[in-house]
Order: C-alpha cells, then sequence, then structure tokens
C-alpha cells in the first residue's frame, strides 16, 4: 500500500490532566513574571506548583467524596439492571421522538439554575443523560451538553440564585447601596430565556445530525470507545426488549427518590420564604455564668491591644439562643432539607445504594464489592476536580485575582454605559477564570464594582447582572470548575472536545449577552 493510500492516524486531542497541568504551570510563570515589578503580586514557588494539587483536593474534598460515592451508587443501580432498562422503556416509548428530552429537560435544568444555582449538584445527572442520549441513538456529549448548558444558562441568567445574585445584592445593601429585586429578576429572566432558546436549537440540531449519521459525531475514536464501554450496555438493552421486572420498578422508584431529595436539599427553601422542611424548629435563650478569665481570653481572642485585668472575679453572664429542636426533616442527615451540601448528600446516596441494594436482591458481598468497584472508577474524575481547584488554589495564593479586580475597576472611572458595560462584562470573564466561585466573587468585587457603577450614574442592578451572567457564562467552559470537569469525565468526554463542540456557540452567547447587558445598562435609570 503507498504512502497516499494509507489511512491516516487520527490525532488525539490533549487529555482534561494535562491541559489542567499545563495552565498550572501558566499561571505560576505569569505570577512570578508580574511580581517582579508588582508588589501586591507574590511569584509562586516551586512548593505553591507541587503542593497545589494536593491543596486542591483538600479544598475540594466535599466534591470529591461525593463524587465517590455516587459512582458506587451507580454500580449497584446498574448491577440491578433497572437503569438499563428504565432507558430502554423510556427511549422505546418515546417512539422515535427522543430528542424531545432536549428542550424538556434543558428548561428544566435551566429553571434550577436560575433559583438556586444548580451546578455542583449536576454532576449526578452526566453519567444518567450520557446513557440515555446514547441509547437513543446520539452521542455522550449530546447528555453533557444537556446538562451543562441546560444548568448554565439558568446559573448566567439567575434571578433568586442566593450564591450569586443573593449574595451579590446583600454585599451592595450592607455598604448602603439599595438594590431593587424586581429589576435583578426581570434581567435575569431575560438573559435565561435568550441564552435558553439559543443553547437548546444548537444542541437539539447536533444531535439530530448525529441520530442521523453516527459518523458525523466529533467524539475522538478513544472517547467512542470509552463510552461504548462505560454506556454502550444501554444501547444494547434498547434492541434487547425485555420487560422490565418488579424488583427494576421498585430499583427506578428509588433512584428516581434518591435524585428527588438530593435536589429539594440543596435549594435554599428559607432564602425563599418556604418554611416547609422545617416545620418543628424550636429554639431557647440560655444563660449561663462566666469567669474573668473567659472574658479575658475572649479579650485578647478579639486582637484588642492592651491587657485586660480585673481585680475582684466580675459577676457577669451570657446569654446564647440554643436550636432545641431542628425541625421534622432533619432526622436523617442532622441537617434539614434545603440547608444540605455536599456532606448531606454523600449521607444520603451511601444510605440509598445499600438500601437499592438490598431491594434489587443483592447479597452482602455483591453490594460491597460492587459498591467499591463503582467507587473507585470514579478516581480519574475525582483526580480532575482535584486539579482543576488547584489551579484556584494557586492564583488565589499569588493575589493574581485581586490585583486585576482594583487595577481594572480603575480603569473604568470615566466611561459611557456602551463601553463601561462590555468592559465590565470582559473584567467579569477574566476574574471567574481565577475565582469560579460566584458568591467568593460577588464578596470580593461587588464592593469596588457596585459603587463604581453608581459613581457614574448605573443602575446597580444592572451591575449585578453583568457579574452574575459573566460569572455564568465563563462556568459553561473554564477548566478551573471542578463540577465542569469532573462532569465530563463522568459523561467520558475531554474537555478538548468539548470545547471544539461549544466554541461556535460561546461565541453567540457571549455577543448576546454582551448586547443585553449594555442595553440594560443604558435604558434602566439608577
Amino acid at each position: 500500500m503507498s504512502d497516499m493510500t494509507k489511512p491516516k492516524k487520527k490525532r488525539e486531542m490533549l487529555s482534561s490532566y494535562t491541559i489542567l497541568f499545563i495552565i498550572l504551570i501558566v499561571v505560576a510563570l505569569i505570577s512570578i513574571a508580574m511580581s517582579m515589578a508588582i508588589p501586591d503580586i507574590t511569584g509562586a514557588t516551586l512548593g505553591d506548583v507541587l503542593m497545589a494539587p494536593a491543596e486542591g483536593f483538600v479544598d475540594a474534598v466535599d466534591v470529591c467524596l461525593f463524587v465517590m460515592v455516587l459512582g458506587g451508587f451507580l454500580a449497584i443501580v446498574e448491577r440491578s439492571g433497572a437503569l438499563n432498562a428504565g432507558i430502554s422503556t423510556l427511549v422505546r416509548a418515546m417512539g422515535g421522538n427522543e430528542l424531545k428530552l432536549i428542550p424538556i429537560l434543558m428548561v428544566i435544568f435551566s429553571i434550577m439554575g436560575t433559583t438556586y444555582g444548580f451546578c455542583e449538584e449536576s454532576v449526578g445527572f452526566y453519567a444518567l443523560l450520557a446513557a440515555t442520549m446514547m441509547a437513543a441513538g446520539t452521542d455522550v456529549l449530546v447528555g453533557a451538553a444537556m446538562v451543562l448548558l441546560g444548568a448554565g444558562c439558568g446559573v448566567l441568567g439567575s434571578t433568586v440564585n442566593p450564591f450569586a445574585t443573593g449574595v451579590a445584592s446583600a454585599t451592595l445593601t450592607s455598604i448602603g447601596i439599595p438594590v431593587d429585586q424586581t429589576i435583578i429578576i426581570v434581567l435575569g429572566l431575560i438573559l435565561m430565556v435568550v441564552a435558553d432558546v439559543i443553547s437548546i436549537v444548537f444542541v437539539y440540531n447536533y444531535a439530530k445530525k448525529v441520530k442521523a449519521d453516527t459518523g458525523r459525531s466529533i467524539l475522538t475514536g478513544h472517547e467512542i470507545e470509552a463510552a461504548e464501554k462505560e454506556y454502550g450496555s444501554a444501547a444494547k438493552a434498547v434492541a434487547e426488549a425485555k420487560a422490565i421486572t418488579g424488583r427494576q420498578k421498585a430499583v427506578l422508584v428509588l433512584f428516581a427518590v434518591t435524585f428527588v431529595v438530593m435536589i429539594i436539599g440543596f435549594i435554599p427553601w428559607e432564602d425563599l420564604n418556604v418554611d416547609a422542611f422545617n416545620a418543628g424548629y424550636a429554639s431557647e435563650e440560655v444563660t449561663a455564668p462566666i469567669t474573668g478569665e473567659e472574658i479575658v481570653a475572649a479579650w485578647g481572642d478579639g486582637g484588642i491591644d492592651g491587657d485586660l485585668v480585673f481585680n475582684t472575679e466580675p459577676d457577669a453572664t451570657v446569654t446564647t439562643e440554643t436550636t432545641t429542636s431542628l425541625g421534622w426533616s432533619a432526622f436523617l442527615t442532622g441537617t434539614p432539607l434545603g440547608q444540605w451540601y455536599f456532606a448531606e448528600a454523600t449521607a444520603w446516596f451511601l444510605i440509598m445504594a445499600i438500601v437499592i441494594g438490598i431491594v434489587a436482591g443483592l447479597s452482602e458481598r455483591e453490594l460491597v464489592d460492587t459498591f467499591i468497584a463503582g467507587a473507585g472508577d470514579m478516581m480519574g474524575v475525582v483526580l480532575v476536580i482535584a486539579l482543576a481547584r488547584g489551579v484556584s488554589v494557586l492564583m488565589d495564593v499569588t493575589g493574581l485575582s485581586n490585583w486585576i479586580l482594583a487595577s481594572a475597576a480603575a480603569g473604568l472611572k470615566g466611561m459611557s454605559a456602551i463601553v463601561f458595560a462590555p468592559l465590565s462584562f470582559i473584567l467579569y470573564v477574566l476574574l471567574s477564570f481565577l475565582i469560579p466561585s460566584s458568591s467568593g466573587m460577588a464578596t470580593v468585587s461587588m464592593p469596588i464594582m457596585g459603587p463604581l457603577a453608581v459613581e457614574l450614574g448605573f443602575s446597580p442592578e444592572v451591575m449585578v447582572q453583568i457579574y452574575s451572567s459573566a460569572n455564568g457564562f465563563v462556568n459553561l467552559f473554564t477548566p478551573t470548575c471542578g463540577a465542569i470537569m469532573g462532569g465530563l469525565a463522568l459523561a467520558r468526554v475531554e474537555y478538548s472536545t468539548w470545547l471544539k463542540f461549544a466554541t461556535k456557540l460561546l461565541v453567540i452567547l457571549f455577543v448576546v449577552l454582551v448586547v443585553i447587558v449594555t442595553v440594560a445598562c443604558m435604558v434602566v435609570p439608577a
């Protein structure tokens, strides 16, 4: 065979691990170069770079543990045969209209994103929808896109999301700047709906193309092989058309209940003025004597200069409010529904993995071995999350984020709305790489950007949405977000493939979002 007729070897893209290591090194080099001229930036040392992945794991240990337990949980459900049977039944019931699931589920995810910042919590859905979409005749990339873009469009159009617009509004109010929540909600809905429509059309068209011809999938050979190994059984189950058993039906009900309860647990109901899950909460005031030594110790802990000395023992008491009952929904984890985070979700999935294993008829040895094997399969995902968080840790240690914020804010003074809004959006895009946390970004930036917007005669509500939409936009593709990297790894999609798929969409969304916030900055009164 001549060289002209030999098939070309398809070049594989860089893995997520390699990309993250490269980013880590680049951040370190930038900090070193900038520290030579800027006192506020500390150059990264070799120790900082080498310790960043470990520090990232420590910082994200709650998410990592949740992912491992989730892996064990999914493995037990998979062992029961219920998941494949359920997906098979769903796909057959859709009668060739499986793609209708795309807009339905993406809108649901967006609603969860705009109300309570559904992001890290979405990790558990990647594997489920990757298997479903593969069984439907498309590929795992469609399943990953449904979750990431669906939830992401909701987050970038946050309305009552307490971790984004909530923290930002509270920060402005605390420094004396009043905020009109109605403006924030209306602008958030506009951003969400527009981004949703564009994203749904984009994902649907790709899915339709792949369903018609699987050869048009942009997945690499390695990704297709990995997806087939992990989720191919779901596609085969559709062709086999086996009847679902009673045990499998029970497992599927428990499977659905597990995710529903997790979602309910994460939604901050109190912030939404819903007290149903705190019913039975009670507290009481407790008064106790306090000694001079305790007062002196508190004085010292407060960092107050000077020594405090009592000539005689004081006759003093302290009154505190002690919780006597956390409410009915706290009986399971000790934390009421609506106040859960990853520790509580981890405990919940562990409990339900055991329950489902028993209902499925697994022996004690089968249950334990299956769970451990499933948790072990998630170690690659855990390492990706740790590396992603490690980049954020290094950025924080070097002081790059704070310096960029202060310098950019100073440069924005005196600009008109048509210039101020786009540049502020771009600033937040850059900062969101350095500070992926939406609440952390709001806390750090709003005391600077909010007063600046008011000083220039612009609406503080629009400033909140510039921050929120830019931060949410970045979380559609930033490699420093553990939820994105972990979710893509679960779906067996490489980060470089995601960028190849989403780049055109991201450019469109960037332009549209900038136009919306710029017009809002021009027309919404201060």
